[in-house]
């Protein structure tokens, strides 16, 4: 029964990513519009390859030169016209430079008849970036190290990073101008705020000087004075030459997911696409869900799947290696123990979660023995942050690879 389920989990998962890859959603998009005469492209973050690719299929004789920057291993190889960079993800490094700087030398010349097709994805705040004066890689690294670590949510960590950058926070747009900038979106940001995606290179920035100070304040950030200073500037309010499109969100996703699982003779609840909470807190509660649908058939009657979308914290107090997802699965799997037919899976759409090969982990009601069995302290390892190491040990992480999209996590619960 239990192989069973954990195939069930699997297949709704792929559903899910299949619904939002970027191909046919940037094809459907440039199909329904009049192309104009010349276009530059840039395309940055997780699926910029693929979400390239596809509008180079569609605008293809349009598309004069371009950029594509994105994770190392997520490009696919040579893409006619275009540039390609592969940068540092979940932090940035001299790639992400080089990328954005060659980025800047194609759109500067630009004019008011000119076109920019900026197509953006999860994972472009680490892998696009230009250093104001001051600001040095080592400095932007470490930030973004304590911004991780903290337990930070991805709103508060990109309003600081926006005021590090050159193309942050509207500028990248601003820089554009008078060319026009049309964005298209992959949205990996809860409730697909707009100014957040990718740290909004190409929107007007809602975050203000005195939102950044508390979030400083708040989280005890080591900054460097420029960086105090750099934080006192404004970025801009007003963008009147941008159009901006979400053309792929969790939403999309978590419903493909719920369509699967009732295909597979589930009864399905999406519980909420606006997950956001500490990992392991997530973990337990979606544990006791299941205990109350065995024990009470609460807020269902078995065979039900409960789904989730949205992206959780992990606030950082160990050495361990691990991602959200994988954090989520463990505690869920501790609380899990001995209760028969249930599974959990959570997965990172993009194929990663945090600085592992995993895009998540599955797990059931014998995960916590199984653990035992290797000797794993299940407690002391989710303390350490370790939940790879765990998961790893019990047979429970999910690896998919890069899938070529990025729309937050999806969370399952299948009980039988």
């Amino acid at each position: 029964m239990i192989a069973a389920l954990r195939e069930d989990a699997r297949f709704i998962l792929n559903c899910a990513i299949e619904a939002v890859l970027p191909e046919p959603a940037v094809r459907n998009f440039l199909r329904s519009r009049t192309p104009p005469p010349h276009v530059t492209l840039i395309a940055i973050g997780k699926a910029a390859w693929r979400m390239a690719q596809a509008a180079l299929a569609e605008w293809g004789d349009v598309i004069t030169q371009g950029v594509v920057v994105t994770k190392y291993g997520h490009s696919q190889g040579e893409l006619p016209g275009l540039e390609i960079y592969e940068a540092g993800h979940p932090l940035p490094d001299a790639n992400s430079l080089r990328g954005a700087q060659r980025a800047l030398e194609l759109i500067d010349p630009l004019g008011a008849e000119d076109f920019v097709l900026f197509l953006v994805s999860g994972g472009g705040s680490a892998l696009f970036e230009a250093l104001p004066e001051g600001v040095t890689l080592d400095d932007l690294q470490a930030i973004n190290e304590q911004l991780l670590r903290s337990g930070a949510n991805i709103v508060e960590i990109n309003a600081i990073r926006k005021r590090l950058s050159l193309v942050k926070g509207g500028r990248f747009a601003q820089r554009a101008a008078p060319a026009r900038v049309i964005t298209l979106a992959l949205s990996d940001v809860l409730g697909d705020r707009l100014d957040t995606i990718a740290s909004g290179p190409a929107y007007p920035d809602a975050t203000t000087v005195e939102t950044v100070q508390a979030i400083v304040d708040k989280y005890r950030l080591s900054l460097t004075p420029q960086m105090h200073r750099l934080l006192e500037q404004e970025t801009p309010k007003v963008l009147d030459n941008v159009e901006t499109h979400v053309i792929g969100s969790v939403h999309v996703a978590v419903e493909a997911a719920a369509q699967a699982a009732q295909k597979r003779g589930y009864q399905p609840l999406i519980l909420t696409t606006t997950l956001d909470c500490e990992a392991r807190e997530a973990g337990r509660f979606l544990a006791a869900i299941a205990r109350s649908v065995r024990g009470e058939q609460r807020p269902l009657a078995p065979p039900c799947a409960v789904l989730c979308g949205g992206e959780t914290v992990v606030t950082v107090a160990g050495a361990g290696k691990g991602g959200r997802n994988q954090e989520l699965a463990l505690s869920a799997a501790i609380a899990l123990a001995g209760l028969l037919d249930v599974v959990l899976a959570s997965v990172g759409t993009d194929g990663t979660d945090g600085p592992t090969d995993a895009a998540g982990g599955i797990v059931d009601g014998e995960t916590a023995a199984r653990l035992a069995a290797q000797g794993v302290n299940a407690q002391q390892t989710l303390a350490d942050n370790d939940a790879y190491t765990a998961l790893q040990a019990s047979g429970d992480l999910l690896i998919t690879g890069p899938t070529g999209t990025n729309v937050n996590d999806v969370t399952l619960l299948l009980v039988k």
